[in-house]
């Protein structure tokens, strides 16, 4: 058998996708969804991360290109293990807390990105009735952390593995 050099064999293995958004809420607890023009399910403001781009950037990134919000972002409220559904592959998926946005906010936001539609505030009941059923499981354990002040809760395909580490005082908004 004959070996690769590294730098080949490194660039041979498979690729995990990595995707990243955040939740943004209002004073209400209602959560910002994106309308995204290309598929049927609504969305958080969020995308897949560019090559070399970590899951943080990401998220600030794809926010302030999609609602025109460029803020520092809150903490990791969920780190979720996507598996291969057969038309995705396997990856990881980040929700950070965006924070809350005020109704001066909601009424300034910039769509500039052609890809976004429309912007919906929700309540967490309707919101995993729009989104795509492994982003819905995702985004109620991340809502419900945000509301009970937890943060970087674990999942395995939207579904929580460990308990939730409660954000201490230095952490909070």
């Amino acid at each position: 058998m004959e070996l690769l050099p590294f730098d080949e064999y490194m660039r041979s293995l498979p690729r995990k996708r990595m995707s990243a958004g955040t939740l943004l809420r209002d004073e209400t607890g209602r959560v910002l969804l994106v309308e995204p023009s290309y598929k049927d399910s609504w969305d958080i403001p969020g995308g897949v991360c560019d090559a070399g781009e970590p899951p943080w950037r990401t998220a600030r990134r794809e926010q302030a290109e999609e609602i025109g919000i460029d803020r520092p972002l809150g903490p990791l409220l969920v780190f979720d293990y996507a598996p291969d559904d057969g038309r995705i592959p396997e990856g990881l998926a980040f929700i950070f807390d965006g924070g809350r946005i005020s109704a001066a906010e909601t009424t300034r936001l910039a769509l500039t990105d052609p890809e976004i539609l429309a912007v919906h505030l929700l309540s967490i009941d309707e919101a995993t009735q729009r989104v795509a059923p492994s982003l819905a499981r995702r985004l109620r354990v991340a809502w419900d952390a945000a509301q009970t002040g937890d943060s970087f809760i674990l999942c395995e395909n939207g579904q929580p593995i460990t308990a939730p580490a409660t954000r201490t005082a230095a952490t909070e908004d």
